[in-house]
This record gives structure tokens, sequence and C-alpha cells, in this order.
């Protein structure tokens, strides 16, 4: 996809829903069915217990911390942001999105919420489902990867009809849908966060569940990296490599040039290699983070600033 194409969908996801998901035409609903009024207009005031869950809801972790933080704020000022839900045949009301606003209501001991009411198809509320979840980042990984599949398994979609409705890169969704491929197991140790997106990527290099399940559980015991757990997944399956760079013998380094090293190492606080080749070289200077680079140029440009006035 080009980059105009994909410019275009960040900002249709910073418009909102309905920039990505258009109206779609009333349809008829049975004569049992409460009158809808409010029809994407206006928030009308629903009780609680009148609505049903989202069949279509992607998060099945909510922080009860969280909840009750929610909870305590929609107390004192209220539900600031409506709610989307659309009616049903039964004249009670699905939730298409705003689950924990839904659910913090409750446990405030409100009696109703207000909410807007839309006519949307199943694969439109599944559609909204996810990008809502999606634009707030409230998923984690394998709840995303879940999320992808369902909408290539029910509704048929491409994975670059999924990156158009979702604002996603494609490749990004091909690694998602790749997470599924993880041992059961594997996979709620990524669900809790004791595998980072990062890890199980790398993981997946394995061609057996039970190497998986091997190298999750040292990555998990030792608290390895990213980094890390790349190169201990490459000495496994490729340890010839391992072997002939364990035997490389250290480059002997010149005194003057490693003494110089130190200094600089010492003055700016992070790790520097000078190469050098009888006079010609290069200085590499690693930074851990964008802090370390902004120190880093704070201080070459004072030296400079030294230099100049003299």
């Amino acid at each position: 996809m080009n980059n105009v194409a994909h410019d275009m969908k960040r900002r249709a996801l910073g418009k909102g829903l309905d920039s990505l998901l258009p109206r779609v035409a009333p349809q008829p609903i049975a004569a049992a069915a409460a009158p809808v009024h409010g029809e994407g207009g206006k928030p009308r005031e629903i009780a609680l217990e009148q609505i049903d869950r989202n069949p279509f809801q992607t998060r099945h972790h909510m922080d009860d911390a969280e909840l009750a933080e929610l909870a305590s704020s929609i107390s004192a000022n209220g539900v600031v942001q409506p709610i989307l839900v659309r009616p049903q045949a039964n004249g009670r009301f699905q939730l298409i999105a705003g689950e924990r606003r839904w659910r913090a209501s409750g446990l405030a001991g409100k009696k109703t919420i207000p909410a807007i009411l839309r006519q949307v198809s199943d694969e439109q509320a599944m559609e909204i489902t996810i990008v809502e979840n999606l634009q707030r980042a409230d998923l984690n990984p394998m709840e995303q990867a879940r999320a992808f599949e369902r909408l290539s398994r029910e509704f048929r979609m491409t994975q670059e009809q999924m990156a158009t409705r979702t604002g996603k890169d494609r490749t990004s969704i091909a690694n998602f849908l790749r997470l599924l491929k993880l041992p059961a197991g594997v996979q709620t140790k990524v669900e809790q966060g004791d595998l980072s997106f990062g890890h199980a990527k790398v993981l997946l290099a394995f061609e057996h569940a039970e190497e998986i399940e091997k190298a999750a559980q040292r990555v998990i015991a030792l608290s390895l990296s990213v980094r890390q757990t790349e190169n201990y997944v490459q000495g496994i399956l490729h340890p010839e490599q391992k072997a002939a760079k364990e035997t490389k013998p250290e480059p002997v380094v010149d005194p003057n040039v490693r003494e110089a090293q130190e200094h600089l190492q010492r003055s700016l606080g992070m790790k520097v290699t000078i190469e050098d080749r009888k006079g010609r070289g290069k200085v590499i200077i690693e930074y851990a983070g964008l802090e370390d680079f902004d120190r880093l140029l704070e201080q070459l440009a004072g030296e400079a600033q030294k230099k100049s006035k003299k």
C-alpha cells in the first residue's frame, strides 16, 4: 500500500467511527419492537437492564481496579460519552460500543445510561467493536489476533480489507494472525502479559509446539528481553554459528585507544566503541533512549561552543 493510502487510513481513524463505518439504511423491525427514537441523533436514556452484552466483544479481560475507578468517576460526573446500541426485535437493545461505561454504570448504582441508537448489521457491529478497542489500545495481542481471525472466518475479509477497516498495516495483521499458531499455554502467557508480542513473534521461529513451550518457559524464568530471546532462539536453531562466535578471538585493542574509549564512556555515561585501523576508524556511541540521545546532543553542542569561544 502506498504512503498516501496509508495516511488516509490513519486520518480516518482520527475522525471517529462514522468515517470508517458508514451508517446503513434502517432495516424493518418486528412489530413487537419498541419504536426507535433518536436514531443516530441525540443520546437517549436507556435502562441498563434493557441492554444486552455485545456478542462480538473482542476484549475478554477488564481490570477490576480500572472499572472501579471509572465507576467512581461516573458517580461524581455521570457518563460523559454515550454508549452505542442497536435496537432488537424483542424491544431490548444490544450493546455495540462502550461496555466499560455500561458495566461501570452498574457498579456506580446507575439505573440508566445515555445511549445513541444505530441500526447496523452484524458485520458492522463487529467492525465497530474491533475498531473502538483498537483505537483505545485495550486489546492484548491474543485478543487482537482472535478479533482479526473472526473477521476473516465469519465475514470472509482479506487482510487488505481488514487493514482498510481498522487502520492497521496488513503486515501487522498477518503477524497477529500468526500468534494463533502458538500452543494454547503460550497464548495464555501472552494474554496475561508474561510474554510480549515481540517475544511471541520470535518464538514462532520454532516449528514444533514442544520447542516453543520449552523456550517460552526459559524466557519467562530468566526475564529475557526480546533481543536476548532472539539470540537464545538463534543459538538453538543455528548452534554452529553460536559456537563460531564464541570461539572467535577478541580483537587486540591498542592501549591508547582503550583508554580513550573508557574516558568517553565515563564522560558521556554511555557505551562507546572505538574502531581504529592505523589512525583511521569510527567512534560508536550507544544510547538507550531519546532522553540519552538528547543529552548526548546537548553535551556535544556544549563542547563545540566552548571550542568556538577559545
